[in-house]
């Protein structure tokens, strides 16, 4: 036991010994002056091959590695979008994993939810496509949502899950491969189907492509990765840190509504309240001239208290507790 406590006390000593050294070495500039010692940063090692949807994608060859390398480090060291991308995850991906799987779609495309929205079902781009999913309005109606202005089902997390599962699908019956798939939901199938046949090749990786779309595959690997193994890359969560899915009750609208704004006072909830949880209600008003049913979802109000609730985690590598 002395021993033992000898050696530790030793091993102590030689590394405040180190550190004290790199801090000396790290805090002198080129005129000799002392200077801020900065949080000592890390490079990610890049595997050999990873296995996104159930394909093997190897890392063997040089560009392919450089490309995965350039987009890790920027989500591992992009902490504030990342941490709540963590955070956002935790309350939507159980919901949206039961779609993927219901739908026969690799739950690996949760990481293209992230690459797209970084899970913020009211993202909203430049190019008009909103929603989780990142859905143009043509392309939401394709596949079976709502798209108006007083209804958006592209901001319906649920909603657009289904709809994003049908393009994908779609999209691997024409290529048969899931990393060509995911390409083509940035790109659209018809260009990446125009720039194989031009540039002679069978998948999306070969492809000289711009930018945004080259490097658009490398980002949703480089999310699963981190998002598989949060610690190995220095991410650390308790269970109170992670957003929590919120529970609801149902309620069936089959006509007009006056104001949203009354019908949740109505049901015990604020208008704000009702809106985060009904994100594809864009108006104060329902004019619902055919009769639709609408499904609105009232929240617990056990569930809307962090005192009167349990936490609750998707993915057990994610917390420390």
């Amino acid at each position: 036991m002395k021993k033992m406590i000898l050696l530790a006390g030793l091993l102590l000593l030689t590394t405040v010994a180190a550190q004290g050294q790199l801090k000396r070495e790290y805090s002198k500039t080129s005129t000799g002056a002392s200077s801020p010692v900065f949080s000592v940063t890390a490079s990610p090692d890049i595997p050999m091959s990873v296995t996104f949807a159930g394909e093997k994608v190897s890392f063997d060859r040089l560009d392919m590695a450089e490309r995965l390398d350039r987009e890790l480090t920027g989500v591992i060291y992009g902490q504030t979008t990342t941490e709540l991308c963590f955070k956002r995850a935790n309350r939507y991906f159980p919901a949206l994993s039961k779609i993927l799987k219901e739908q026969g779609v690799p739950l690996d495309f949760l990481y293209l939810a992230v690459t797209e929205s970084s899970m913020d079902y009211n993202a909203y781009s430049s190019a008009k496509a909103a929603g989780m999913w990142q859905l143009l309005a043509g392309t939401g109606r394709d596949y079976g949502l709502e798209v108006s202005d007083e209804v958006d089902e592209r901001f319906d997390p649920e909603k657009s899950t289904v709809a994003a599962c049908k393009y994908l699908k779609a999209a691997y019956k024409k290529y048969g491969h899931w990393p060509t798939v995911a390409a083509s939901y940035n790109a659209g199938m018809q260009r990446i189907t125009n720039e194989m046949t031009k540039q002679k090749v069978d998948n999306s990786f070969d492809l000289y492509l711009v930018q945004e779309t080259s490097r658009y595959v490398f980002r949703i690997i480089a999310y699963k990765l981190l998002m598989e193994n949060p610690k190995r890359y220095g991410y650390r969560f308790s269970r109170k840190h992670l957003y929590q899915p919120v529970a609801y009750t149902t309620v069936d609208v089959t006509g007009s509504v006056a104001s949203w704004i009354d019908w949740a006072k109505s049901k015990g909830i604020t208008y704000a309240q009702l809106r985060e949880a009904n994100p594809w209600i864009r108006s104060t008003k329902l004019t619902n001239a055919g009769g639709k049913t609408y499904k609105v979802r009232v929240p617990k109000q056990s569930d809307l208290y962090r005192s009167k609730r349990t936490n609750s985690v998707y993915n057990k590598d994610w917390v420390i507790d």
